[in-house]
């Protein structure tokens, strides 16, 4: 966390530190300038401007803000505003002998190799007395350089908005994140006035319900529905005893006696009638379909 000089705290520094390694690798001295390209630039002295030209909200931490106040008003956290800084960085010098080209490759090898802004030039830079108060060197989030992508478009926009300056090779820069924090310092928590430990055993009133398993009052309702069904099915059982069996059924008690009646079941009475008329028994009755010999023709007779 920082406070409202981080922005101008960081510019400072990202001069510095390009000041402290172009210098000795160019050869001789080059002149670093926090402020916008010039609209008459001295070719005669190696120079390159840095120069602030947006400031964006960063876009990875604009929902990870934590409520900063609590149901009553009170504040509980500082508000913090995460940024995002972008970098025009250009270069002058003699173009006969590629002045400009040759910083702007120093520029990219230096932001290359160091990446993350180091604490001491962070120091160093804040020994300027317009920044004087500035905390960024306390804060935990170290800001870091990357290159930014612009196609002829955006450039021939961005260098459209700087009013009558000549266009130069120039580099474009993203610094993230710089975290700028609140005046306003939250209320401390209250100290615990007693401690109290509670022991319950899973399944007791007020006890914590153990992963996966159903709480207690679903428990005793699944229970005593349980319990309803097995009185229901014993009642049932019992209304079910008492009914009386039911009657066989009535269709193989006819199969026999008509069965009787096709096989000629009757002859018997027939033959006592014969017996009990002619003294003697009766001989049994052909069946249908059959013929009678001459032998018995006569006998009958």
């Amino acid at each position: 966390m920082s406070n409202a000089l981080a922005i101008a705290h960081v510019t400072q520094a990202l001069a510095l530190l390009i000041e402290n390694n172009v210098g000795p690798e160019f050869g001789e001295a080059v002149k670093v300038e926090p402020r916008k390209p010039p609209a008459d630039p001295q070719l005669d002295q190696p120079t390159i401007s840095v120069f602030l030209y947006q400031v964006t909200p960063d876009t990875s931490r604009r929902n990870n803000d934590l409520p900063t106040r609590a149901s009553d008003g009170t504040l509980v956290r500082r508000p913090a505003a995460a940024l995002d800084l972008h970098y025009l960085i250009s270069a002058y010098g003699d173009e006969k002998e590629l002045v400009g080209q040759r910083l702007i490759g120093s520029v990219v090898r230096t932001l290359h190799e160091i990446p993350v802004l180091p604490k001491d030039v962070i120091e160093q830079a804040g020994e300027r007395p317009y920044l004087a108060g500035s905390d960024l060197a306390e804060a935990a989030q170290r800001v870091r350089f990357s290159p930014t992508v612009m196609d002829i478009d955006e450039t021939s926009k961005l260098w459209g908005m700087l009013y009558q300056t000549p266009y130069t090779l120039s580099v474009v820069y993203q610094a993230a994140l710089v975290l700028i924090d609140g005046r306003e310092g939250p209320v401390p928590g209250k100290p615990v006035e007693r401690p109290e430990v509670r022991v319950l055993p899973f399944g007791a009133p007020g006890a914590p319900v153990p992963p996966g398993a159903e709480p207690a009052s679903s428990g005793v309702s699944g229970r005593a529905e349980v319990e309803a069904e097995v009185e229901v099915e014993q009642d049932g059982s019992e209304a079910s005893t008492e009914k009386p069996a039911k009657a066989p059924a009535k269709a193989p008690a006819k199969a026999p006696a008509k069965a009787v009646a096709k096989t000629g079941a009757k002859a018997p009475a027939r033959a006592r009638k014969s017996t009990a008329r002619t003294g003697r028994p009766a001989r049994p009755q052909p069946r249908k379909g059959t013929q009678r010999g001459s032998g018995d023709d006569g006998a009958e007779k």
